[in-house]
């Protein structure tokens, strides 16, 4: 059993996971799926500040909290107990468009060669974590979700809102990886 864990499982198994989360939650308990809100009720429920945004009953939503506590959780398990100790394994043509911008270390998940201490402090560090960290928040606020709530929760509810903001999502995401990002790596 654990070693069926430690796969990685197909598209249509873990995709049809994700997707019954959605009428599981509003089933279950008339809850909507997002992660970013949870954000936002724990700044609520931790920082009580005069600030409207803020003002509201976060513990009708503690729910949410327990459920990203769960993300969490999953992710210590999984790291900790369930990681495959091989290499992460990249096609042959994007191993060889990476080493040409000098990222060639896939021991773990995300590339050392980025995402290491020593590089934190280097032009495309920068960009890549903070830049990006910065413009992911403001993206999600701006649209009024974050990419599962509005692809998962939004779409399977069939709101035009979360159809327009999805294929921003994904456009964004097509013209990050082709056009911008080849040029941040090059720094």
């Amino acid at each position: 059993m654990i070693e069926i864990l430690k796969q990685p499982w197909p598209w249509y198994v873990a995709g049809v996971i994700a997707g019954l989360t959605v009428p599981a939650l509003l089933l279950l308990g008339n809850r909507h799926f997002g992660i970013s809100s949870s954000l936002r009720h724990i700044c609520a429920s931790c920082f009580p500040a005069n600030i409207k945004f803020f003002k509201y009953d976060w513990k009708k939503e503690a729910w949410n909290m327990f459920f990203v506590g769960g993300i969490v959780l999953g992710a210590v398990i999984a790291t900790a107990w369930l990681a495959d100790p091989n290499p992460v394994q990249v096609a042959p043509a994007l191993a060889d468009e990476l080493a040409s911008y000098g990222v060639a270390d896939y021991q773990s998940m995300v590339p050392a060669d980025l995402f290491d201490w020593k590089y934190l402090l280097t032009p495309r560090s920068f960009i890549l974590i903070v830049v990006g960290g910065f413009l992911v928040g403001f993206g999600t606020r701006y649209a009024g979700g974050c990419t599962s709530g509005h692809a998962i929760m939004g779409l399977s509810n069939l709101q035009l809102p979360s159809l327009i903001a999805t294929m921003s999502f994904m456009a964004g995401g097509f013209i990050m990886a082709n056009l911008i990002l080849p040029h941040i790596l090059s720094l």
